[in-house]
């Protein structure tokens, strides 16, 4: 029997760029280097956490899914995100996450299993989220699962974004993508991004510090060691993990699938 093919997504909120530099973080630099990657990908406006989500999950700019706020409200023009196109297709995903407003990020009964616990303040609170993922994969084997780490942007608002204590945090998440990236399957495909960046102790402005994440994906089909050229979106995130699961992106989405990236 052919197995499906499985992806990953890993979220690092408030992961600017500049840290993968100014950090000893090994696990992020060999998926950096040794996939298909850019550090100036974008984010959307306005640069927060919630809206964007919705656009990395949804494919479309915080202009059409109404999400402006850290404050979820009902889309007045509901589409379906990802996790809703792969229960459709009857895929199964899961998620790992440590802020609870994600929840909303798909329609009731699309998820198969969830993992949350309120613990992004707390600085091994993220290796608590990777170890949780990798119990679930030790027994079972989702189509798609997202990961997401939190703690990274609180030491930036806390601290200041490229502060000392935010690049010591983002070593220490360093690890627990480690025991994520260990765990997966050899045939699974891995996509890490950001959702924003940070400036000062904030973000949520058009500035480049805010606006620019890094964006990489390595598995099987995937170029290796490629600098991707094309300009990329979050909302290009869905379309690109759409054609590794092998099911076809909403019609509604605005994003586009990152074909360079494929071998």
């Amino acid at each position: 029997m052919q197995v499906k093919p499985s992806a990953f997504l890993i979220i690092i909120d408030g992961l600017r760029p500049e840290g993968l530099r100014a950090a000893h973080v090994p696990n992020l630099t060999t998926l950096y280097t040794e996939g298909a990657s850019t550090s100036c990908a974008r984010s959307v406006m306005p640069s927060i956490t919630l809206p964007a989500h919705m656009s990395l999950f949804h494919s479309v700019p915080p202009t059409r899914h109404g999400i402006t706020t850290n404050t979820w409200m009902p889309m007045a023009r509901p589409l379906p995100g990802l996790v809703d196109v792969a229960h459709a297709a009857g895929l199964c995903s899961a998620f790992f996450y440590n802020w609870e407003p994600l929840r909303n990020l798909n329609q009731p009964g699309s998820l198969d299993f969830s993992y949350f616990r309120r613990n992004w303040t707390d600085p091994d609170g993220d290796q608590v989220i990777a170890d949780q993922a990798v119990r679930y994969l030790s027994s079972d084997r989702p189509d798609f699962a997202f990961v997401y780490f939190g703690s990274v942007d609180g030491w930036g608002h806390k601290y200041g974004f490229m502060s000392d204590a935010y690049l010591a945090q983002l070593e220490r998440v360093d690890g627990a993508v480690g025991t994520v990236l260990d765990a997966l399957p050899a045939d699974a495909t891995v996509l890490l991004t950001s959702d924003h960046g940070g400036h000062d102790r904030n973000h949520g402005t058009d500035e480049p510090e805010d606006m620019t994440v890094a964006w990489m994906i390595a598995g099987p089909g995937i170029r290796q060691r490629y600098k991707i050229k094309t300009a990329v979106s979050l909302l290009d995130t869905a379309p690109t993990l759409a054609r590794v699961l092998d099911i076809t992106p909403h019609s509604d989405w605005e994003g586009q699938c990152v074909e360079e990236v494929f071998e």
